[in-house]
């Protein structure tokens, strides 16, 4: 009988609370607040499950694993958007596009009529794209939310209580830096927008030599704007060049955004081990799983998939390794 305690109910400890409930598992979850909300870095994601544009500069794990997410999302939390994820450039950053093109994979090249298409407030304004037919988006925290709700339904709550002397999986993100001395913090900084004269209906990265942007629609004129990846653990501030750069770039795609309100900041700092990829590490009884960078809703299905697999099968986890 798998019987276990997770620490941290962010988006990796909500994921490997679902995956091993979802088998018939005992499982007791634990966080420093009662509540999802933004303590957790997860708060602040732009919730882009796009393997295939995350392939521009991730390793090959990252886009194979993360095609498992889609289907895992809708299965648990439901709420996908499948409408795919479109990448544009500015006239004098076409080179940009080609580079992009060079280093992904599962896209069609996509002509201005397309783009004005799908996307009718850009209507003029790129004649050429990439479009990533397959991919997906989602609200973070309504997912969020969903997993919990759901959790809740199984009597499974958050408690902020000290986990008791049992099996024990740590998902607490930058906090185990304590135990996980390779463990590094990467500032992401966000906006959350209201632009009501804008509509999009799909994820759109602009890009550029200095700040790629991408913006996610959230509905109703809300868009969540980001993200920076800063080598830096401070989790509080936003940077002024990365206020300008960010607000500069929504401009750019379209001057409507120029009028936008800023509904909230968003900072925090991502857990990363060197080579930005995930870990699963065992040491005692507690299995450390951590490390997913900016890959959060993208690579923590797959992780909570191989911890179950480890816990209920004894299958050792591809991402598994020696500290």
């Amino acid at each position: 009988m798998v019987d276990v305690s997770i620490i941290g109910a962010g988006v990796a400890g909500l994921c490997m609370a679902t995956e091993i409930a979802a088998r018939g598992g005992t499982v007791h979850l634990y966080d420093r607040e009662a509540a999802i909300g933004e303590h957790a870095c997860s708060w602040w994601a732009g919730g882009m499950l796009a393997p295939f544009c995350e392939g521009e500069s991730a390793e090959e794990p990252v886009v194979r694993l993360g095609q498992e997410s889609i289907d895992w999302w809708d299965t648990h939390a439901g709420g996908v958007e499948r409408n795919g994820s479109l990448v544009l450039a500015m006239g004098r950053d076409q080179s940009e596009l080609k580079r992009f093109a060079r280093r992904t994979s599962n896209f069609d090249h996509v002509s201005g009529d397309f783009i004005a298409e799908k996307e009718p407030d850009l209507e003029g304004r790129f004649n050429a794209g990439l479009f990533f037919g397959s991919e997906a988006h989602l609200t973070p925290r309504v997912a969020l939310s969903a997993l919990s709700e759901k959790l809740a339904t199984k009597g499974i709550h958050v408690q902020t209580s000290s986990a008791p002397e049992q099996t024990t999986i740590d998902c607490r993100g930058l906090s185990a830096k304590d135990a996980l001395t390779d463990l590094r913090g990467v500032k992401g900084e966000m906006l959350v927008l209201k632009c009501p004269d804008i509509t999009l209906s799909r994820p759109v990265r602009l890009l550029h030599p200095r700040i790629p942007l991408y913006i996610v629609p959230r509905g109703d004129g809300v868009f969540m704007l980001g993200a920076t990846m800063i080598e830096a653990t401070e989790r509080s501030r936003i940077t002024a060049r990365s206020m300008l750069e960010l607000l500069s770039a929504a401009y750019a795609l379209h001057p409507a955004f120029g009028e936008a309100e800023i509904l909230e900041i968003g900072v925090d700092a991502r857990p990363a081990f060197p080579d930005n990829l995930p870990r699963i590490r065992k040491r005692g009884d507690v299995i450390y799983a951590n490390g997913l960078y900016r890959h959060g809703f993208l690579l923590a299905p797959a992780l909570a998939r191989m911890t179950a697999d480890y816990l209920f099968e004894g299958k050792r986890p591809e991402v598994m390794d020696e500290d």
